[in-house]
């Protein structure tokens, strides 16, 4: 009798075997199937590609930022004006500016040094007078010894240039595939970016050629809605950083701070970056004015400067320029902004920080458009 059984027994193990229900998966339930294990090879591909992906991305970020500003010039020029000059003139022209952002740190510090050297032991005793009895009610005793300090940094920025630069080099020897990435990527950017800006349309319209015609309908509507959120968020965060750049400028300088120029414009341009910006330039401003008006007028002024200017930079930013110029900017809450930023920078690296909220915009909207989707559907409903 048992032997007589086993086939059944044996029949109905294979009908309930998890191989073969994967056979009895209906044709939604296999395309799902599929497009997850699409989805998580893509991922594990960008992963492990990431170092590599890395300058491509931000070519794609730039390209379509400036592609307008190429069409534009082809469009004034009505045909006349070849699209490869007009590509050269935007790519020289995006170039520039960025290299003159980052010159602006010259001026400061030519300028931070040498005060750095005169400046310091005052400073150091200024703080003792202020901080110290503060302090002192909550059990904490600050003492700086300014000569001291003040020895110590003497000993760094008097140092010989050829023992500078031979640590320079060693550095570079340490850290040489480092020194040659960032090399690589600072040519290979711009030469990415050129034919991304050539060949823009072409490259979205082979793109959307592979999205099957069933499809297409839902693809260009993400499309847009993607496309309207990122034109909203750079159209407008361009307006908020020069508005910025004018408005710490010039506080700075009503100020008297010598800096007030290249401090101001860093900080509005650098807010590109959220909090980062902000951040280094906050220190640069505290840092300056400790050094130039320490000796005549006190910290208090530094102290007054900063929570003024900067405090007022904040509340023109979040209560009137963002709502305003860039609406609720990409509907994401700050936690999520600083996980972003941190996610991104942990995978490709400081440009993974400028490209994070951007490339978050489009993620954002496929999380709308996958959460309206799984509300409207029966398994949410019951």
């Amino acid at each position: 009798m048992a032997r007589g059984t086993e086939p059944i027994e044996f029949a109905q193990i294979l009908r309930v075997h998890p191989l073969h229900s994967c056979m009895q998966l209906t044709p939604p339930q296999k395309s799902f199937v599929a497009w997850t294990l699409i989805a998580a090879l893509t991922g594990c591909a960008l992963w492990l590609l990431g170092p590599v992906l890395t300058p491509f991305m931000v070519a794609c970020v730039l390209a379509y930022a400036l592609t307008p500003i190429v069409n534009w010039l082809d469009e004034v020029g009505r045909g006349r004006i070849p699209r490869v000059l007009a590509v050269i003139v935007v790519e020289l022209l995006f170039i520039f500016a960025l290299m003159g952002l980052f010159l602006l740190m010259i001026p400061i510090l030519a300028k931070e040094l040498p005060l750095m050297r005169e400046q310091l032991p005052t400073v150091m005793d200024s703080v003792n007078m202020a901080a110290g009895p503060w302090l002192a009610q909550w059990g904490i005793h600050l003492s700086l010894d300014g000569a001291s300090i003040k020895a110590f940094v003497m000993k760094y920025l008097n140092a010989n240039v050829d023992d500078a630069l031979g640590s320079v080099l060693a550095s570079l020897k340490l850290g040489g595939s480092v020194a040659f990435t960032l090399i690589g990527n600072a040519i290979l950017i711009p030469v990415a970016l050129f034919y991304l800006l050539m060949d823009w349309s072409r490259f979205v319209d082979q793109l959307r050629a592979l999205i099957p015609p069933r499809l297409r309908v839902a693809s260009n509507a993400f499309l847009g809605e993607a496309d309207g959120v990122l034109g909203q968020y750079l159209r407008g965060q361009l307006l908020v950083m020069l508005i910025l750049a004018v408005f710490y400028s010039v506080g700075l300088f009503l100020f008297g701070l010598d800096l007030a120029l290249p401090i101001g414009i860093f900080t509005g341009l650098a807010m590109f970056v959220p909090y980062v910006g902000f951040g280094v330039g906050l220190v640069l401003a505290i840092f300056a004015g400790l050094l130039q008006f320490t000796a005549t007028v006190g910290i208090g002024q530094t102290a007054l400067m900063v929570a003024i200017v900067y405090g007022g930079g904040q509340l023109l930013e979040g209560f009137f320029l963002t709502p305003r110029l860039v609406g609720e900017r990409i509907g994401l809450h700050p936690l999520a902004v600083i996980f972003a930023l941190l996610a991104f920078g942990q995978l490709f690296g400081f440009v993974g920080v400028l490209v994070a909220l951007p490339v978050s915009a489009v993620l954002l909207v496929a999380i709308r458009r996958i959460k309206s989707g799984y509300l409207a559907s029966r398994l949410y409903r019951g």
